[in-house]
């Protein structure tokens, strides 16, 4: 008796297939995006899903023939898990199209939102300007028409301007040192005129003393040498007498 055939495998339906949908990104954004950057990333969107739509089983089959007709189950799987990590790693499904995450952390990254932002404000000034320009005022120099000084000087400006600043701090630091320096060099010679003038008094006090004493001089040394003289003789006198 022959073996039962197995039952032929059940194809999934589409419907029963189970595409994850995972939960869009919290992106901390403080800047309100324009119109470029919505733009941008509506773009962006559109091209993930589109991309995404070509994983389609019938693509996908058609990649693989023989897998798709033996193993149809499995195939069928593989396609989904490949659609659903894409989607998932994007933060973008094929019904509905989330924040992508990886591109939207790119953008915080590279701060694409506040640039773009900047770029639609000089776009609308630049546009303003030319609206409210009189036509009798001459057009700018094109770069590549201006002389050799000019793009010298508007390329080293930036950076002398830098230096310059720098060197006005350091001199205006130097400057404040030397004042400090000059009121301590005041003070000391404030204190070194203050002693010659009391090296002054004392030299006048000395000075005087001298004046005063010159008078009685003559009249203190003659009477050292009588006194000298008396006390030699009572000595030589209390000699004589014990000999």
């Amino acid at each position: 008796m022959a073996p039962a055939p197995p039952p032929p495998e059940t194809e999934p339906s589409r419907d029963d297939e189970a595409t994850p949908t995972p939960a869009p990104a919290d992106v901390n954004e403080n800047v309100v995006p324009g119109p470029r950057a919505t733009r941008l990333r509506a773009l962006y969107g559109q091209a993930l899903q589109h991309t995404l739509g070509k994983l389609a089983w019938e693509n996908f089959a058609a990649c693989y023939p023989t897998i798709s007709s033996r193993s149809q189950g499995v195939l069928r799987q593989v396609q989904g898990q490949m659609v659903g990590k894409l989607g998932e790693k994007c933060q973008v499904n094929l019904t509905h199209l989330l924040h992508p995450k990886e591109f939207d952390n790119i953008i915080v990254s590279r701060q694409v939102v506040p640039k773009l932002n900047e770029l639609e404000s000089l776009i609308a000034d630049a546009s303003k300007r030319r609206a409210e320009s009189d036509d009798s005022v001459p057009d700018p120099t094109p770069p590549h028409l201006l002389p050799p000084d000019r793009i010298l000087s508007a390329h080293l400006t930036p950076a002398l301007i830098a230096h310059q600043s720098q060197l006005n701090a350091r001199l205006q630091t130097t400057q404040s040192q030397n004042a400090l320096l000059h009121e301590e060099i005041l003070r000391q010679q404030g204190e070194v005129e203050e002693l010659m003038a009391q090296l002054d008094a004392l030299v006048a006090d000395v000075k005087g003393a001298n004046g005063a004493l010159a008078e009685v001089a003559d009249m203190l040394a003659a009477e050292s040498r009588e006194a000298e003289a008396a006390i030699s003789g009572t000595k030589n006198a209390a000699a004589a007498a014990e000999s």
